[in-house]
């Protein structure tokens, strides 16, 4: 298994495929990659030589912000929008949908389950 960014990603896939096991390299980037690498994107992973993997290391370290770093910054960007107080900020904060969704009978994701009457403890 190839380790890229942190993660192993798997042996048995094409590598176009298996670098999307990366947070923040999504199919695009991913073939992105591969095109800097001059790699064929059908290519499996177990099949990368040494040099072909670091290669794709180097790229990603240079040209991509991925794995720690980005979701340390998609937090703070969230950490950012509750504390000025924005709309989006108070959506995050009450942990409701911030993009406009409507909240009446959906949002079960965002909201949790239902709280369902005569369920609580006496």
């Amino acid at each position: 298994m190839a380790r890229i960014a942190g993660v192993d990603i798997p042996n048995e896939k094409r590598i176009s495929t298996s670098l999307t096991y990366i947070y923040g390299i999504g199919p695009h980037r991913a073939s992105q990659i591969c095109e800097k690498a001059s790699l064929d994107p059908d290519t499996r992973t177990r099949d990368l030589s040494e040099d072909q993997t670091r290669m794709i290391i180097g790229i990603i370290d240079k040209d991509f912000q991925v794995e720690g770093t980005l979701r340390t910054e998609v937090s703070m960007n969230v950490q950012r929008l509750m504390d000025i107080g924005c709309y989006r900020g108070l959506r995050h904060r009450r942990k409701l949908p911030c993009r406009g969704q409507n909240t009446k009978n959906n949002a079960r994701t965002r909201k949790g389950p239902k709280g369902r009457p005569g369920s609580k403890k006496k």
